[in-house]
């Protein structure tokens, strides 16, 4: 298995205070700021994508939608397809962050316009798709509005999430400057306290997150052992890294997996002791932006799905991205699921109050 030494994290100096314009050096121009623009669309495979991520995570239970021009392929979207009681249903496998059709480019002597090619095409994947009672997708941020287009034309509710993304290409000065200034400290600091170290296979990382949700009382949602056989295939595909902080003592404090692509580093998974200082996993936010510096690579930072994470991720930089969901889910299915959550409420609040009749009692 290849292992990439990781340098001993740094940090550039204190900012010194600034008043007025910043001045440019003659023949240079200012740094120009980011715009995002339209997603030109998904034109290769992701991580999330690829069949030996997709074998790691369902196993047989995944096909592939494909569309052809001739001998060529110039479309394919790979879907599960599961049992779930008596339903059938197609959602993402786990520990899979997105999916969604992946379309060629037409050519350039093409008489229609870009977004026609590419609404078509995904109207002939989703055609191929197998009727079940519930699909559920997150797609690719690079999946345009083109796509999600022919989705909603065949029905399907098209909903919009986002992630947060830096760009690559900036420079590490540029970087920090970026950075909030108490995100900065608070890095600062960090690299002062911690080591940051690859950690030395993938048992150490899963049974730390497995030990650290122990300590909160919380099961491993994704499943241990998809975990394990997951970041196995990464290791071995050359795909990612598993780095952690350690104390001086050699306490290991937080750990997080990158993973990556052609396009993207992906901050991927995040886990830290209950008593470990915030600052650890600032500096692990920190090496991540490094590797993805050194590989030319933007970095994702693997959606927003509360708004302290926002606000935490924010410190950093970047800019929000858009990432379209696609779902439809039948009559039947969507009764028994809302019945389901009915269900979870009632003993979730009995639960709650028979703890506070215990607590009274005591």
């Amino acid at each position: 298995m290849n292992r990439e030494n990781i340098p001993v994290v740094t940090v550039p100096a204190p900012l010194k205070p600034q008043t007025g314009k910043a001045k440019v050096a003659p023949g240079q121009s200012a740094a120009p700021k980011h715009v995002p623009v339209m997603s030109p669309g998904l034109t290769e495979r992701s991580i999330f994508h690829e069949p030996w991520w997709l074998n790691a995570t369902v196993g047989e239970h995944w096909h592939m939608a494909v569309v052809k021009n001739g001998a060529d392929i110039i479309g394919e979207m790979p879907y599960t397809l599961t049992k779930k009681g008596l339903w059938r249903v197609s959602t993402l496998p786990p520990l899979t962050r997105t999916l969604g059709p992946v379309i060629k480019r037409q050519a350039a002597d093409a008489g229609d316009p870009e977004w026609c090619h590419r609404l078509d095409v995904t109207r002939e994947l989703i055609a191929q798709l197998p009727d079940c009672a519930h699909f559920h997708q997150i797609a690719h941020p690079l999946v345009s509005d083109a796509e999600a287009a022919a989705f909603s034309l065949h029905g399907f509710k098209v909903a919009v999430g986002f992630t947060l993304k830096l760009p690559a290409g900036a420079d590490e000065a540029s970087v920090w400057r970026g950075l909030r200034w108490n995100t900065r400290n608070r890095v600062r600091r960090s690299a002062e306290r911690f080591e940051v170290r690859e950690l030395p296979g993938v048992e150490s990382f899963v049974d730390f997150y497995d030990s650290n949700l122990a300590t909160r009382r919380l099961d491993n949602v994704y499943g241990s052992t998809i975990m394990r056989r997951l970041l196995t295939e990464v290791l071995r595909h050359n795909a990612g890294m598993l780095l952690g902080t350690f104390d001086t003592d050699g306490t290991l404090n937080a750990a997080t997996a990158l993973i990556w692509d052609k396009s993207n580093v992906y901050y991927f998974l995040t886990t830290r002791k209950a008593t470990a200082h915030s600052g650890a996993v600032a500096l692990l936010v920190w090496q991540a932006m490094k590797v993805a510096r050194e590989r030319g690579l933007e970095i994702d930072f693997d959606g927003v799905s509360t708004a302290g994470i926002l606000k935490f991720l924010a410190g950093f930089g970047g800019h929000l991205v858009r990432r379209y969901t696609f779902e439809q889910m039948r009559g039947d299915f969507a009764f028994m699921h809302t019945m389901r959550g009915h269900s979870r409420v009632l003993v979730k609040r009995a639960r709650n109050l028979g703890a506070k009749k215990s607590e009274a009692a005591d």
